[in-house]
């Protein structure tokens, strides 16, 4: 039987997705999150965690960074670079917080973000079917044992255990890789009855070096025998991962999900084989994987970038290419979304390859990119609208730069859309159910979801910043969330937006 093409796809491949990307945001390496979740396994099996416990440090580590790009706007303010600002923090190096001084402190700057990041982290789980324990590790996954975390100062046993597991293992193989294992050991011992209880150090101290030798040895396989554990032998939706990519700048809410229609749509066009439409479906949800790893500054930058910044641009379908070999059943459709930049006359990027060097695929996937860019407003420059957006199009078709019975196909799927094909046969999504907005709060929420505050709200729709507030209160009650990252989140699942 033909594959659909938005078939559903396996969690684990989806959660290996997503760390990825939150490794990308924190300005890791991008097996950071795959070595944590392998050492806390080891950290809850020395304690004698039982297997449910287990698998949910292990879960709990894979996705602790994806709330990341929720805040990543929150980052850039307090702390300027918010990709090199949070590896800074991560691995603890001098004067990382001098900046948040003017703001009130540490805990003042940061409790906000952990918030956004906590609730956005958990709801992804929730999403994936993941187990209750996973989504409360990471609803607290900035707490400590002495009450000094985040977002809600819990202490001691108040805290679920496996929050101190991923702790403990994120900073050992961080300050391992950036000090050395000596400095590493003794860094985790002055966090101990601090960040995690004393007897957890001692572990560490007792077994890190070990652990650290054996997972260095691991080839690529043994990490997902490793690390797959039941819940994520199940079957999830890969849109989720497209609105996480999403959430990083408000002013790309349901950018990846319109794209990957659009391509999809195109596609049904020109290419007969379901395999083909799966896998430009999924790439047009994926293509921005490597947008994590750019600093919102570049991205939010309202003129001209300098070379030293576009440079870091052109890197970005590089970074989904490199996703594609640790995310299973989605690499295909990763290598694919890595030509989203290319363009005919060889003056896209990563690779700069010309028209003969794409297969249809490709040229279908980066028209469609194009075209969403287009319709679509940016710091840069406003929409464009149907008719001057269709132009352009067929100005660089013109001058090779697309494939011109690909622009004729889009433009002709974009005109006349009819019916779109079957791209979301997909396992039940585990929302809210019976969630109804009304067309007022609809408008607000799409308005919120893109950046704009409560007077700016206000001003937009003609109404007063109480009753927005109102509004935006009403909405967080019915999607039962508090930050608006999360709302964001909820909605586009639910196709509120």
């Amino acid at each position: 039987m033909a594959p659909d093409p938005g078939a559903a796809l396996r969690v684990f491949d989806a959660v290996k997705a997503l760390a990825f990307i939150g490794d990308l945001s924190m300005g890791q390496p991008t097996d950071h999150s795959l070595r944590t979740a392998w050492l806390a396994a080891q950290c809850a099996r020395a304690a004698g965690a039982d297997d449910a416990t287990r698998g949910a440090a292990i879960e709990a580590s894979l996705l602790r960074w994806s709330g990341c790009t929720a805040n990543a706007s929150g980052f850039a303010d307090v702390l300027g670079d918010d990709v090199g600002g949070r590896e800074a923090m991560l691995a603890q190096r001098p004067d990382w917080a001098q900046p948040l001084a003017a703001q009130g402190g540490v805990s003042a700057a940061l409790t906000p973000l952990a918030q956004i990041h906590c609730e956005v982290s958990g709801e992804v789980a929730r999403m994936l079917g993941l187990a209750h324990d996973t989504q409360a590790t990471l609803r607290h996954i900035f707490e400590a044992w002495d009450g000094g975390g985040m977002p809600d100062q819990l202490a001691g046993d108040a805290v679920p255990l496996a929050v101190y597991w991923v702790a403990l293992a994120g900073d050992l193989e961080i300050f391992a890789r950036v000090y050395g294992v000596d400095d590493a050991l003794q860094l985790i011992a002055q966090r101990a009855n601090a960040r995690y209880p004393a007897a957890l150090a001692a572990l560490a101290d007792a077994h890190g070096r070990q652990w650290l030798a054996e997972l260095d040895a691991l080839e690529p396989a043994q990490f997902d025998d490793a690390l797959l554990t039941p819940r994520m032998s199940e079957t999830t939706s890969p849109e989720l991962i497209a609105d996480v990519i999403d959430l990083k700048l408000p002013w790309m809410t349901g950018y990846s999900r319109a794209v990957a229609a659009t391509a999809a749509q195109c596609c049904a066009q020109l290419i007969a084989d379901p395999l083909a439409q799966q896998r430009v479906y999924r790439a047009g949800l994926l293509h921005g994987i490597g947008r994590a790893a750019v600093p919102n500054v570049l991205w939010n930058t309202p003129g001209r970038l300098p070379a030293s910044a576009w440079e870091r641009v052109r890197l970005v379908p590089y970074w989904t290419a490199r996703a594609g070999r640790q995310t299973g059943a989605l690499a295909d459709a990763a290598a694919l979304a890595s030509y989203a930049y290319e363009r005919g006359d060889g003056s896209g990027y990563f690779r700069g390859v010309a028209l003969d060097a794409l297969s249809l695929e490709a040229r279908v996937l980066a028209a469609s990119v194009a075209w969403g860019a287009l319709r679509a407003a940016r710091p840069w420059r406003a929409a464009l609208g149907v008719e001057p957006a269709a132009q352009t199009m067929r100005d660089e078709a013109a001058l090779g730069r697309f494939d011109v019975q690909v622009v004729d196909a889009l433009l002709a799927c974009v005109r006349e859309p009819g019916a779109a094909p079957r791209v979301s046969n997909v396992a039940p999504r585990r929302q809210p159910s019976g969630v109804r907005l009304s067309a007022r709060e609809t408008d607000v929420l799409r308005s919120i979801s893109r950046g704009a505050s409560n007077k700016e709200v206000a001003r937009e729709l003609t109404l007063s910043p109480s009753t927005v507030r109102t509004h935006v209160e009403s909405v967080f009650r019915k999607l039962e969330c508090s930050t608006r990252a999360a709302a964001t989140l909820k909605a586009s699942a639910l196709g509120l937006l």
